[in-house]
């Protein structure tokens, strides 16, 4: 699968565009996320264990926005985005979009 966040793929044309796509992910902090991270917001600097948590939610949005294009009978997805939201106290929303197409290698 090709994703890109241009509306092209170089060196492909686009054959048949399908339509928007889209991955869904919603993440909570744990308890003992929140405290270990609590302790690194006191030293300051690279909060690590909100950086895991925010590349699993993309990365489990992404997996499911290919799955969907995929299911679709797309081999290729652009104007790839993300986009997130806090739903609730400790709760976030991560949405990966894009339209799905087909493409073809140009000869």
């Amino acid at each position: 699968m090709i994703v890109v966040t241009t509306n092209e793929v170089d060196g492909y044309r686009v054959v048949r565009t399908i339509g928007m796509v889209r991955g869904l992910s919603v993440r909570s902090r744990s308890l003992a996320g929140n405290i270990g991270a609590s302790i690194q917001i006191l030293f300051g600097g690279n909060i690590t264990l909100y950086t895991r948590l925010a590349e699993l939610a993309r990365q489990e949005a992404f997996d499911n926005l290919v799955a969907h294009a995929e299911d679709k009978g797309a081999n290729a997805i652009v104007a790839m985005r993300y986009d997130a939201n806090e739903m609730a106290s400790a709760v976030t929303e991560v949405l990966a979009y894009g339209t799905a197409v087909v493409v073809e290698k140009i000869r």
